[in-house]
């Protein structure tokens, strides 16, 4: 269970401002397909915004990912949902 928290911890933080880092998936044959696959739904239930699950930067070869976390903008955006998004 300490994986998961620290993830989503650490992706709060990135969400909330207290840090500027993206947070990363190495995704190994598949091995987070579910719990990508959740937090995309929670976005299609307006419990989370796009802008934030774009956050977590996925892929399934170190290279890969090293090269994505160097490019990658993390985006300016309201922490909260409003009525009008849902």
């Amino acid at each position: 269970i300490g994986t998961f928290e620290e993830l989503f911890e650490v992706w709060t933080w990135t969400q909330l401002g207290t840090h500027a880092k993206p947070c990363a998936i190495l995704n190994v044959r598949g091995f987070y397909d579910h719990l990508l696959a959740f937090l995309d739904h929670v976005v299609d239930e307006a419990f989370l915004k796009q802008v934030h699950r774009d956050m977590i930067v996925v892929a399934d070869k170190p290279d890969v990912l090293l090269t994505a976390l160097k490019s990658h903008q993390l985006p300016t955006e309201t922490k909260w949902i409003s009525k009008e998004e849902r």
